[in-house]
């Protein structure tokens, strides 16, 4: 009888992995990783009552911080994620949570900052985000090291990316 254990293959490093399900498994998880920090956030928004802004309307905020940016900086500095930057900026001014100006130069460009109601949740998640860090790494193992490791390894996994984009490849 042909069997094959898994086990053995595993205690066999000779054997080179294929690399495409550690890819495809790596390109999921950060997928997955980003949906479930919007998960978080809005948990957060459930427990406070807040319904008037969504998630991905939060990190754009955390991530403008105490910044006047144009809506281009904030794409181009990779602080949204997503294609309706402009659409969620009209309903943050609408809501009053970002304050919108043109730019007194340039007639064209409007530079966006957040409003005192934009600040409060911009420091939820900046608070959110410490209450993860009292615990991370004894809960879920994962300290300095790990992190490090992590971002390096993100960091050239983007870097491929946006070669692929820039030079076609």
């Amino acid at each position: 009888m042909a069997f094959k254990s898994n086990a053995a293959e595993a205690l066999t490093p000779e054997r080179p992995k294929s690399l495409k399900p550690l890819y495809l498994e790596a390109v999921s998880r950060v997928e997955r990783l980003h949906r479930r920090l919007l998960d978080l956030i809005k948990d957060e928004f459930d427990r406070m009552g807040w319904d008037d802004i969504n998630p991905v309307q939060a990190l754009l905020m955390f991530n403008i911080g105490d910044a006047e940016l144009t809506a281009g900086e904030l794409r181009s500095r990779g602080y949204y994620l997503g294609s309706n930057v402009s659409y969620n900026l009209k309903k943050l001014v609408e809501t009053g949570y970002i304050f919108q100006e043109r730019s007194r130069s340039d007639r064209r460009s409007v530079r966006i900052k957040l409003t005192p109601k934009g600040e409060e949740v911009a420091e939820v998640i900046d608070e959110l985000y410490d209450r993860h860090l009292k615990s991370i790494d004894k809960v879920g193992g994962l300290g300095d090291d790990e992190f490090d490791g992590l971002n390096k390894a993100l960091a050239r996994l983007e870097r491929f990316w946006v070669d692929q984009i820039l030079y076609k490849l």
